[in-house]
């Protein structure tokens, strides 16, 4: 695994690259670091050239000041940019994002269409924040300065799991939780703020004319299954997977048939 770096706005963003074949993007989502993929990178490593950031903020990678989803973006496109002339199959790509990560992705997707062949939501959404939405958020801002990152994410992350998986790996999450104390209330406000002011993005689904892959949790409370069956139609190719066992992280709690759909998906392409 070769571990890179991109100066963006005279900020280090870290990078790892892994694998040979196809060239496959992975971003990891809120509060977290592009570890949480780790489960997924060691089986697509196999099949796949893999690239996997730190965002901004997260990881290695510095904070970059006052970014927002779209800054994100840019910064997808700078690595896509570098990385995309080692790529046999032409100059393309697919992009997958977790939560937050899958929101960076439809900005990406909305404004550099070009770059991808296909890309995928992992627990995530087109639609903008609901008001409702956006006060929680809010409210976790005002908790986030009261307290700190790493008190906030050990109050959060629990919920975004099973109840079922919690209860049998209760380590994983502690190890989850330990990686949010490396994390600062200035990134995750950022994030939130971020995500506060993204817009609809329904309209990308609707016009990309390439496979879109969607992988929901049943017990999602982040990002609800009825929401997410509401824009499955409208690409002119969906892939919906509905995890059955899974909450927000399906990555980890249906481990190996995310492996697989994802396998199945990307080599398809």
């Amino acid at each position: 695994m070769q571990t890179k770096t991109l100066f963006f706005q005279n900020k280090n963003i870290h990078y790892q690259v892994i694998g040979k074949g196809k060239t496959v993007m992975l971003l990891h989502g809120f509060g977290e670091d592009s570890s949480v993929w780790q489960p997924q990178i060691n089986f697509l490593k196999n099949y796949f050239r893999l690239i996997i950031p730190d965002l901004p903020g997260s990881g290695k990678s510095e904070l970059v000041p006052n970014a927002t989803i779209e800054t994100y973006a840019e910064i997808i496109k700078e690595i896509f940019d570098h990385e995309l002339q080692f790529q046999p199959h032409g100059k393309m790509g697919a992009l997958i994002g977790h939560s937050m990560g899958g929101y960076i992705a439809l900005a990406f997707a909305e404004k550099y269409p070009q770059y991808l062949n296909s890309f995928g939501l992992c627990h995530s959404s087109a639609f903008a924040d609901s008001e409702e939405k956006k006060e929680v958020r809010k409210k976790a801002i005002e908790f986030i300065k009261a307290t700190d990152a790493g008190t906030f994410l050990k109050t959060s992350i629990p919920g975004l799991f099973t109840k079922e998986y919690t209860a049998k790996q209760p380590e994983k999450i502690e190890a989850l939780i330990e990686k949010g104390n490396h994390f600062t209330t200035t990134a995750l406000i950022q994030y939130y703020e971020a995500m506060i002011a993204r817009p609809d993005r329904t309209s990308v689904l609707k016009n990309f004319n390439r496979p879109i892959l969607f992988i929901i949790g049943e017990h999602d409370a982040a990002v609800p299954l009825q929401s997410s069956l509401q824009q499955c139609y409208l690409p002119a190719q969906s892939h919906v997977h509905i995890l059955s066992h899974s909450a927000h992280m399906g990555m980890w709690e249906e481990e190996e048939k995310v492996d697989a759909l994802l396998q199945d998906f990307l080599s398809a392409i």
